[in-house]
């Protein structure tokens, strides 16, 4: 009788390097060509990889530009970060200071992808952009309202904090979609320290959040 040899196949060792090698340089590759124009085959040859390790790793260069999306989110805000703030011994003011000098800090790097990825995507929205709002966006916004309602009192659940939520947000994205290439005479903002553009966002919020708040206590929330 024959003995059946049996070989156990062990993992491969390489897989999640090729894995984040593709996704360095799609995320490049994206925010300098955008999705359309970059093609899977250049991305593979600028990771070093096969053209077959984008299927095997993502699906397919729809799979791989959702991945690269998340990871953008996740660079600009990345959620466990989000959580330490949200949830430090710090007061609820200090953690929007340091929620805001984040967010200002990462859009300005001159040379992150991630920033630029984003800004194509925010600016020319494709079907892409659905696995932001349903995988990355919900729980740092339960995060952010924590913050926001131990300022303004207003509940987490209420409308009117999502309204504050909004007008904070509005201001990161546009310097997430700009970056450092903000146009004319507003190109200075984005030059030299960010502390000061930090401050100024912080006291602006924290007035629009103690204004909600008292319009909100007194049944005026118009």
């Amino acid at each position: 009788m024959s003995k059946t040899k049996q070989t156990t196949r062990s993992p491969r060792t390489d897989g999640e390097a090729t894995r984040a090698r593709l996704l360095e340089a799609a995320g490049r590759l994206f925010s300098e060509q955008g999705f359309a124009e970059t093609t899977g085959k250049a991305i593979a040859q600028q990771a070093g990889a096969d053209l077959a390790s984008i299927n095997y790793h993502f699906g397919n260069r729809n799979g791989l530009y959702k991945a690269v999306l998340l990871e953008a989110h996740r660079q600009i805000l990345d959620l466990d970060d989000l959580q330490r703030i949200a949830t430090s011994e710090q007061s609820p003011e200090q953690r929007l200071y340091a929620l805001l000098d984040g967010l200002v800090q990462r859009a300005s790097q001159p040379d992150a992808w991630a920033p630029r990825v984003l800004a194509r995507e925010l600016m020319a929205p494709s079907s892409h952009l659905q696995v932001l709002l349903e995988e990355a966006v919900p729980p740092k916004i339960i995060a952010v309202a924590g913050i926001l309602s131990a300022i303004s009192g207003i509940p987490v659940n209420d409308p009117a904090l999502l309204r504050c939520l909004l007008s904070i947000a509005a201001p990161c994205m546009m310097l997430i979609v700009v970056g450092r290439d903000l146009p004319g005479p507003l190109r200075p903002i984005m030059q030299g320290s960010q502390q000061p553009l930090v401050a100024h966002l912080h006291r602006f919020a924290l007035a629009g959040l103690q204004a909600s708040g008292a319009h909100y206590r007194a049944g005026d929330d118009s």
